[in-house]
């Protein structure tokens, strides 16, 4: 709903598109992440008062941790929708990419070219997603 809007104030170059995939982005990241952090165990936090830190010191050694396995959570699921995202913002406006060579193929019934970026898009939301297992495995240490 927002994304014409969008195409109508940042036209149809790729700012439009861009702004279209970070608000996919922000919203489930954003949210998993509050999530993450208002559940950090208390035990933690009465444990790091004991050592009368800074709120900042608290937020990086005792938050910041107990929220990365929801952070990572909130990632992965961004990561695949924001290729949709990009696709749904090149339906609405576009000369190129993705949405644009399936509007054009559904146009012209050309089933198989609109399968082939169907598969590229599933593709590159595959990688994207790999790519944020990769870095789960990196920061935490205890992730499957």
């Amino acid at each position: 709903m927002l994304a014409p809007l969008l195409v109508l104030w940042l036209g149809f170059g790729i700012a439009s598109k861009v702004v279209v995939a970070a608000l996919i982005v922000f919203f489930p990241l954003c949210l998993s992440l509050f999530d993450g952090l208002c559940r950090t165990p208390s035990g933690w936090l009465e444990l790091a008062g004991t050592l009368n830190p800074s709120r900042a010191r608290v937020f990086w050694h005792v938050r910041w941790p107990a929220a990365l396995p929801q952070f990572f959570s909130g990632l992965q699921m961004a990561v695949v929708l924001a290729p949709i995202g990009v696709v749904i913002g090149e339906w609405v406006g576009a000369s190129e990419g993705l949405g644009y060579l399936m509007m054009q193929s559904n146009a012209r019934l050309e089933t198989a070219t609109s399968f082939a970026a169907l598969l590229l898009l599933l593709m590159l939301a595959l990688l994207l997603s790999g790519g944020v297992a990769l870095l789960r495995k990196k920061f935490l240490w205890h992730s499957t």
